[in-house]
């Protein structure tokens, strides 16, 4: 498996059919994709496809620095391979190279047994945010003080 930080277009195609299947592309276009500070990761499988994808943006939470993350995806044919976890444990170290103190995400509940084994914590109420209108929690991850 092989992760590079690559431009948005590289990584559409995954987010868009994975987190937002039945729903117009724009859907997947986010605001945050051109932010400064904004990058884009990809993991290709042995074949060179993208299998996975995530997108980290600076956004304090609670005053801390922090990135936030969204528009993580795995191909469904490689879910629990572990491309999900490679290309956000690569977005955690790049976030905590720029200073950040955490990590967080809008999270679907479904994900929330695999952000739990990778170090996250749920915290607040759950909410159903718009396009997909499917239940969130936030995710927190601290980065340790060595990172």
């Amino acid at each position: 498996m092989r992760i590079e930080r690559v431009p948005v277009e590289e990584i559409f195609d995954l987010r868009w059919s994975v987190l937002r299947e039945g729903l117009p592309r724009e859907t997947a276009v986010y605001p945050e994709d051109a932010l400064p500070g904004t990058f884009h990761l990809a993991a290709y499988d042995p074949d060179g496809r993208v299998a996975g994808c995530v997108t980290f943006f600076p956004d304090p939470l609670d005053g801390a620095p922090a990135y936030r993350f969204r528009g993580m995806a795995s191909a469904p044919d490689v879910r629990g391979k572990g491309y999900g976890a490679a290309v956000l444990r690569a977005g955690i170290a790049e976030a905590a190279a720029q200073g950040a103190d955490l990590v967080w995400c809008n999270g679907r509940t479904s994900a929330q047994d695999f952000y739990e084994h990778l170090g996250f914590a749920a915290t607040g109420e759950l909410f159903h945010p718009a396009p997909t209108h499917t239940p969130h929690y936030v995710f927190t991850y601290k980065i340790p003080v060595d990172a």
